[in-house]
């Protein structure tokens, strides 16, 4: 591997404008396939041979005319303060309403609210239901425009008027806020370098290389329906790992000019050694992103493809690109000194202890103690996980100047939290019988509690599906409704020749949940699965990648304390903008798990392959620690800042979802790469000794050796045939 990517380097810097003339092409062809194939987004959220989808089918078939699969719009009126809806200025604002909505592209239906009792017993509010024939995926823009236009002249009345429900979701958006974590990426690459070169190269090539892959998705939509949040969140993940990839080895280019080889060389020994690391790193990431698809939920698929598809960008990009980069800058790379920092040689041996080798050191004198604070502190901070409760995104938890909201809280406010939420329940009968059939089983269900009302059935004309609305007395995410659920959905079978189904948004979102939940665990043991193969590979160990396993396991407990600590609880919601405190995103514990298992074993490989470096090159076991801790520390270091900077700006998203995936993968980042990284790893390390290194000789003599360290190199020259190495026996003999 090592050998390869060398000459792979080399060739990049000699033939310097090949390869930058075929990245433009790629990157215009990229654009202009945006350009003409770029399809609206969509924000659906279903997961086929659920429950509930189950029963949107079965609408679908048999009571088409109630487009149970299509996008809804609630119309909220608010009277002015000390008015009642039923003044006649104001009743006629609201039929008017109605009226342009029934002929409002792509409606389906709309309710009278004086018609179906949608009144408050105060008079005060009122709202009106609109069903459409699409589903929100494909809602036209011209639709919604209708949809807004009609209420802004009903505001013009002196009305209140808010919309929610799905059919308005609005498209994602990236604010200035979002990127602003790319500011400080560049302030702390400057640090680290004290070159504006050499840290803005990293910065000009994530910045192509996003680009090239944005617009690929965008490309994608042609053929699949992509929800909001997945251009986002590749621009997330992409962004963060191609600046830390063209780090590393724009760092050990910079080392191997130290060292005294020319330009070519040295990019050619950056590219075999850190590159080496980019590719395995690169490889865990893509295996923990791809593995999403396992779990069978459409829009986790395309999360994890995307932003495994800008891994994989962000990886060639690295090995290809940048050589070919440095070609152009040479020993430029170098320059650009800024008044009052050195150009420093991030991996450099210095004459006095840097602040890496002092923090490896203070380690290595008390590996125990380090070990079971670092323990105990993440197991402190993973305690609020217990509580954990999934559900999924509704108006309730969109920004508090949105209409969804706006709407919601009046909602709430007139009528009750359940109103928010309805259940729709299907009655599957006998052709004539369902009405009777319906109404038997909503006597059932008044003597469940937790029943706000249940609405009179509604027969299709063939009389074999009918259609019972249930208002709950709770919210769309409290535990009480998902309760009501599950016992609605007991009742099948009381009704002699009858089947009973529940769906509706609330039932949808409570499927999806229970899905992810019991999906967990079996992509959790999947991806550390081959991750661990992986790293065994890079390490040619088996306990090196079981610490690296274990690490991981505590990081996440720990992300998922926060996440409920802050999003579930409310504790310091202020703080982070989360202006109502709810259940964990259900799409979050899992998707949090590939990313954050990707992203821990970047960081083991970077870290841990430079003390293998060592170690192989004949550096005693412990002293192998402290000395490849000491020359990757900083890099390390500015990586996890950068990859911190770059998710926290995503922390003041609007958007719930993309919020609370900021917020997760910023302190998820922080407790691997600082807490067990850079301190866990290093202490057990330091215990096990030359044993960390111990594989067993059967599995020694059939893995294949990839030479990730670059030992390889030291023997390599391009004008004489390759030849096996020798092998340098290590300072202390490798158990057995």
């Amino acid at each position: 591997m090592a050998v390869f990517l060398d000459r792979l380097g080399r060739f990049a810097y000699r033939r310097r404008w090949l390869v930058a003339a075929a990245w433009l092409v790629v990157l215009a062809a990229a654009i202009v396939g945006a350009a003409t194939l770029a399809q609206p987004s969509s924000g659906t959220f279903s997961i086929p041979g659920t429950p509930a989808q189950k029963t949107i089918d079965l609408l679908d078939q048999r009571f088409p005319q109630a487009a149970a699969g299509g996008a809804t719009a609630r119309i909220v009126f608010a009277a002015p303060e000390g008015e009642q809806i039923n003044q006649p200025e104001h009743q006629a604002t609201i039929e008017r309403v109605v009226t342009r909505l029934r002929t409002a592209p792509q409606v389906a239906s709309v309710t009278d609210p004086f018609t179906t009792g949608a009144v408050n017993q105060a008079g005060t509010v009122a709202y009106a239901q609109a069903t459409y024939t699409a589903p929100t995926a494909k809602i036209t823009e011209h639709s919604r425009t209708t949809l807004t236009g009609i209420v802004e002249q009903a505001r013009a009345s002196g009305l209140r008027v808010e919309i929610g429900g799905s059919a308005i979701h609005p498209p994602m958006e990236t604010g200035i806020v979002e990127v602003a974590g790319l500011a400080i990426a560049a302030v702390v690459l400057v640090i680290t370098f004290g070159s504006l070169i050499a840290a803005g190269l990293p910065l000009l090539l994530a910045i192509l290389g996003i680009g090239i892959s944005l617009a690929l998705i965008s490309a994608a939509t042609r053929f699949v329906d992509l929800a909001d949040e997945v251009p986002i969140l590749a621009l997330m993940i992409g962004l963060a790992v191609a600046i830390d990839y063209s780090l590393f080895i724009v760092s050990r280019y910079r080392h191997e000019l130290a060292l005294g080889r020319d330009p070519q060389q040295a990019a050619g020994h950056a590219v075999g050694t850190a590159g080496s690391a980019v590719v395995f790193a690169g490889m865990a990431v893509v295996i923990a992103l791809a593995g999403l698809s396992v779990v069978g939920v459409p829009f986790l698929t395309q999360m994890g493809v995307a932003a495994a598809a800008t891994v994989v960008v962000a990886v060639i990009i690295a090995l290809t690109l940048l050589p070919a980069m440095l070609g152009f800058l040479g020993r430029r790379v170098l320059g650009g000194r800024l008044p009052g920092l050195a150009a420093r040689d991030p991996e450099g041996d210095t004459t006095t202890p840097t602040l890496g080798a002092r923090w490896v050191g203070a380690i290595a004198r008390r590996p125990i103690a380090v070990l079971l604070a670092a323990v105990a502190a993440l197991g402190v901070i993973a305690i609020p996980a217990m509580d954990l409760r999934l559900g999924m995104p509704n108006d309730g938890t969109a920004a508090p100047d949105s209409t969804q909201r706006k709407a919601y809280d009046l909602v709430t406010t007139g009528f009750g939290p359940g109103v928010n939420g309805p259940l729709t329940v299907v009655v599957d009968a006998p052709t004539g019988s369902a009405a009777a059939s319906a109404n038997q089983l909503a006597q059932h269900v008044r003597d469940l509690p937790d029943v706000a009302a249940v609405l009179p059935a509604v027969p299709n004309p063939a009389g074999d599906t009918a259609i019972l609305t249930v208002i709950p007395a709770g919210g769309p995410s409290s535990a009480a409704t998902e309760d009501l659920v599950r016992a609605i959905r007991r009742l099948d079978g009381t009704i002699p020749a009858a089947h009973v189904g529940v769906t509706g948004a609330t039932a949808v979102n409570i499927d999806i949940s229970a899905r992810l939940n019991d999906a967990m665990l079996p992509y959790l043991a999947v991806v550390v699965g081959l991750a661990f193969v992986l790293l065994m590979l890079v390490f040619r160990s088996l306990l090196v990648p079981l610490t690296a396993a274990l690490g991981f396991l505590l990081s996440v407990a720990a992300t998922f304390g926060a996440e409920v600590a802050v999003f579930q609880k409310g504790w310091l919601a202020d703080l982070f903008g989360v202006s109502q405190a709810g259940p964990v995103l259900s799409l979050l514990p899992i998707f949090l798990i590939g990313i954050v298992f990707g992203l821990a074993m970047d960081y083991q490989v970077f870290l841990v392959t430079r003390m293998r470096e060592e170690y192989v090159h004949g550096t005693p076991a412990r002293d192998a620690v402290r000395s490849g801790f000491s020359h990757s520390a900083r890099v390390v270091t500015a990586a996890a800042l950068i990859m911190i900077s770059v998710f926290a700006g995503f922390i003041f998203s609007p958007g719930t979802l993309i919020k609370s995936v900021g917020f997760g993968l910023a302190i998820a980042v922080f407790f691997d790469a600082i807490v067990v990284r850079m301190t866990l790893v290093p202490a057990v390390l330091t215990l096990l000794g030359r044993t960390a290194w111990w594989l067993p000789r059967w599995l020694d003599r059939i893995l294949p050796n990839v030479d990730v360290e670059g030992q390889k190199l030291l023997y390599h020259n391009d004008d004489t045939p390759d030849a096996p190495p020798p092998v340098i026996a290590p300072a202390e003999p490798a158990l057995r």
